[in-house]
């Protein structure tokens, strides 16, 4: 029996619109889109939805298969909301929150941590909502690996914005960069295609590299965004020339694209954000770090204290319950934003716009770039974008410094949860080449 709707149209109200508006507002020969009397589509996206079937088949059935290892973790955790009697106290279990230090909690924080190492093929996992966003979780990941004298590469070229000033790259100004530990760090670019440079990759690991960071997303690069085989491969290449190399993967945007991720294919660490991908739209705030449990353990060390380990922190019962359903819910919402990149490429690129991934390709994260060319075609398109969004759709995003960031950035993120990505969102840094950023889940709204 189906439990996904093999159709996607009714998903996409507000994309339609949105990719065929912002298409308009940025190409000067553009002509207004014609909406069909019985569909809200224009036709560019029925033609676009009509070419993609087999595509959005494929993800239907990445969905099912994904939703079926999510369920079976679920119930080895054995997931309840249902009394449970203890030392003679009666409570609910999973979803009852804790106060405090957190030692009364539950047990909802065991089987949430267990039922995601499981979902990940991790040995491990801490899944919190002390982890402030997807960049607090990676740099935990980072100082649980390296100490002074210890060097750290990055394989995959230069690293996310946010996580500049955490190496050092850019000055954090005294504040506790692992350059001001002692650490330095390295970066192989990527090859000519966009992709890992491979031959270069052969021989970059030193004897006092500690760590390899490779980032799965293409972050603010116009380059590819890595497959979990590739993450596999680079792995073997880096333990062939130092089996002491910690491999640690900034995994945001990447969960539940692929029917696998890093840990399964050897990464000691993974980290990212609970309001991206596996927090399936619902969870409020948080993060994750999943791996080897040494390592899983050092991480939560780093987001704490040494010596009070994962069996602390409050959380509040209502987040329990919505990070639970959310991580049930992840591979559902992932599979519609991995058919709202198909659709966005399909016609940007048929408007003559460059995209990254191209049309068609496989996809390995929910990231969707398109290239614009200039300031005022960017801005206009995250106006297209906010116009479209169930949330603040009557303002208008304006361009600003932003912490962590280097240069001026765009956001448009009507969503529920602030900074979420999951719903309708695109940013971008207003920089050559002036792409944007586009993550398109669950669309709830729509623009004639």
């Amino acid at each position: 029996m189906r439990a996904f709707s093999p159709c996607p149209l009714l998903a996409f109200p507000a994309l339609s619109a949105t990719a065929s508006l912002a298409a308009m507002k940025v190409s000067s020969n553009a002509q207004l889109p014609v909406l069909h009397h019985d569909s809200p589509f224009v036709q560019e996206v029925v033609q676009a939805v009509d070419a993609l079937h087999s595509e959005f088949r494929a993800v239907d059935n990445l969905v099912a298969r994904n939703s079926f290892r999510v369920l079976k973790a679920f119930q080895n955790a054995r997931v309840g909301s249902h009394y449970a009697v203890a030392n003679s106290n009666a409570y609910n279990q999973h979803f009852s929150g804790s106060t405090g230090y957190g030692h009364d909690e539950a047990g909802g924080r065991e089987a949430l941590d267990q039922a995601f190492a499981e979902i990940v093929g991790a040995e491990s996992a801490i899944v919190r909502s002390q982890f402030f966003s997807g960049t607090h979780a990676i740099t935990c990941a980072l100082f649980a690996f390296l100490r002074p004298g210890d060097e750290l590469l990055a394989v995959a070229g230069a690293p996310y914005d946010t996580l500049e000033e955490v190496i050092g790259k850019r000055d954090s100004h005294g504040m506790g960069s692992l350059k001001d530990f002692g650490v330095t760090y390295r970066e192989l670019p990527l090859a000519e295609n966009g992709g890992l440079d491979w031959d270069a990759l052969e021989c970059a690991v030193k004897p006092h590299t500690r760590c390899a960071l490779i980032q799965r997303s293409c972050g603010y690069s116009w380059r590819q965004s890595l497959s979990v085989n590739d993450i596999g491969r680079a792995i073997k290449m880096i333990k062939i020339q130092n089996p002491n190399c910690l491999v640690m993967v900034d995994n945001c945007y990447g969960e539940f694209v692929e029917g696998i991720e890093p840990p399964m294919v050897g990464a000691d660490l993974m980290a990212g954000s609970l309001i991206k991908n596996p927090g399936g739209t619902i969870a409020p705030c948080g993060g994750y770090v999943a791996g080897k449990r040494i390592w899983v353990e050092a991480a939560a060390a780093r987001l704490s204290a040494p010596g009070l380990g994962t069996d602390c922190g409050s959380t509040p019962g209502d987040i329990m319950r919505a990070y639970f359903q959310g991580l049930y819910l992840s591979p559902q919402m992932v599979g519609e934003a991995i058919k709202g990149t198909f659709l966005i490429a399909e016609v940007m690129a048929s408007k003559g716009f460059k995209v990254q991934p191209l049309p068609r390709a496989s996809r390995h994260d929910t990231v969707q770039a398109v290239q614009l060319g200039n300031r005022e075609s960017l801005l206009a398109f995250c106006e297209a974008v906010q116009r479209s969004s169930p949330v603040g759709s009557f303002t208008k995003p304006v361009a600003g410094s932003t912490p962590g960031y280097a240069s001026e950035v765009i956001f448009a993120d009507g969503t529920f949860i602030d900074g979420s990505t999951s719903e309708l969102s695109c940013d971008g840094p207003l920089r050559e080449p002036f792409a944007v950023y586009c993550q398109v889940g669950s669309i709830p709204s729509s623009e004639g």
